[in-house]
């Protein structure tokens, strides 16, 4: 009986290990609110077999850019968030694109093939773009998987970090950081909370 709760207790610092850190500690710096974004005119191959830019994709109010991957334990929690935040993009003319990273992982889990396999599994109705060195998240100083960035019209950064309070349970979340954000954008109003932290497993990124 004892044994069995020592391994009870152990298994979530055995995931956390697998997948890395909730919150990277990065040599790369995240990139400070109101920046301009980083490598826009970088063109990053999508599953559907074309190269888009990130400016290609903003649209007349701006773009949402969210690193993430394929089995990260915090993506799957929060991957029904997704599909909310399409559809807030495209009622509030916001471009969306999701960024794979991970470098390490590309022979595996987040392989292209893979990334397809995962886009079609959820229905993903945005870009699914390739990162293949990691170029991309270097410059923005992205952490984790997820980590979500929000660009204005003029390509400032305006919010960036986590999509909501809970990737646990949609039902329970509390604050709507990007839904909130989106709709302040929107309306013309300033972004309240434009900071918070981004939780999720780190990006197994290129490092040259």
């Amino acid at each position: 009986m004892k044994k069995l709760l020592l391994i009870l207790l152990t298994l979530p610092f055995l995931t956390l290990a697998q997948y890395g850190e909730k919150n990277e500690k990065s040599q790369f710096k995240t990139i400070e609110i109101n920046s301009e974004m980083p490598n826009m005119d970088q063109k990053l191959k999508s599953i559907n077999g074309y190269s888009y830019s990130l400016e290609s994709i903003s649209e007349k109010n701006g773009l949402i850019v969210i690193f993430t991957s394929n089995t990260c334990p915090f993506v799957i929690k929060w991957e029904d968030r997704y599909t909310m935040v399409e559809e807030l993009a495209k009622k509030n003319n916001l471009g969306l694109a999701y960024i794979n990273s991970n470098y390490k992982k590309r022979d595996g889990d987040d392989s292209f093939k893979k990334m397809k396999e995962h886009a079609k599994k959820y229905n993903y109705r945005a870009p699914y773009l390739l990162d293949t060195e990691s170029t991309v998240a270097n410059s923005f100083g992205a952490k984790t998987t997820p980590h979500v960035f929000m660009f204005n019209k003029e390509f400032q950064l305006i919010y960036k970090g986590a999509i909501d309070d809970n990737y646990n349970d949609i039902n329970k979340v509390k604050k709507f950081y990007l839904k909130d954000a989106i709709e302040q954008l929107s309306n013309g109003e300033k972004i309240k909370v434009n900071e918070t932290e981004p939780v999720g497993c780190s990006i197994k990124r290129f490092k040259p």
